[in-house]
């Protein structure tokens, strides 16, 4: 059985030191992908922007800067608000997204309760299926 876990919430586009936007999103993490985290940011286009990165990166980007390249995560304190801040990177173009770190935290906590650290291959079920690949 695989289990999924999501939180919607609100994050902030910011397109100046001065200047944010609200962008609805969803968090999610599946089980049966046990080391990605998916994240969908509803924005203005008919279909949402889709992002998958590693658990992990979120994970320690939650209290230190972590990523390099295309995605880097880092917490951050604004106007008496804990944020994690996400900078995301691609061939279309560059954005940064400020989320409220609480709620991250606890949609993080409840991945890590659903396939604890350490335990990612298993959900992997390799040996199954290379046996159905394989045919043996």
């Amino acid at each position: 059985m695989h289990t999924v876990v999501e939180r919607e919430l609100e994050l902030n586009l910011v397109l100046s030191p001065d200047r944010s936007i609200p962008v609805p999103a969803r968090l999610s993490y599946r089980s049966a992908d046990p080391y990605a985290v998916h994240i969908s940011f509803h924005v203005t286009s008919d279909s949402p922007v889709n992002w998958t990165f590693a658990r992990e990166l979120l994970v320690e980007g939650v209290f230190r800067p972590s990523g390099h390249g295309d995605v880097r995560v880092w917490p951050t304190h604004t106007d008496g608000r804990s944020l994690v801040c996400m900078a995301l990177s691609s061939p279309d173009g560059e954005a940064l997204l400020e989320a409220p770190a609480s709620p991250v935290a606890a949609w993080l906590e409840r991945t890590l309760r659903a396939v604890a650290p350490g335990s990612e291959p298993e959900r992997l079920a390799l040996d199954e299926a290379l046996r159905e690949l394989l045919g043996a």
